[in-house]
């Protein structure tokens, strides 16, 4: 299992490539600022969203449910930064 730290580190990484690119979609496509505006504030979102269940797992004495629990973070980093790069991706066609 990967520490804490490592974990928020990568959550930051992800959402931060995703605002610089909706910067660089802005710049490129500025007739879908509002759209990507609002795709920025969605990629905060998640990103607190990510924080805020990484900070309070539900056990912390269980081992193995907080190894799940960070798992399923991991996990959920993935498959939602993803969903908004591929949003993304639809704006700027």
């Amino acid at each position: 299992m990967s520490s804490l730290r490592i974990l928020k580190k990568d959550i930051d990484y992800l959402v931060e490539e995703l605002v610089a690119d909706c910067y660089l979609a802005i710049y490129c496509h500025p007739t879908n600022e509002e759209a990507i505006v609002t795709l920025m504030s969605e990629a905060i979102d998640v990103r607190n969203s990510l924080f805020e269940k990484a900070n309070n797992p539900a056990e912390k004495n269980n081992t193995k449910l907080v190894k799940r629990h960070y798992a399923q973070i991991r996990r959920d980093m993935f498959t939602k930064v993803d969903g908004l790069f591929e949003k993304l991706s639809g704006l700027t066609k």
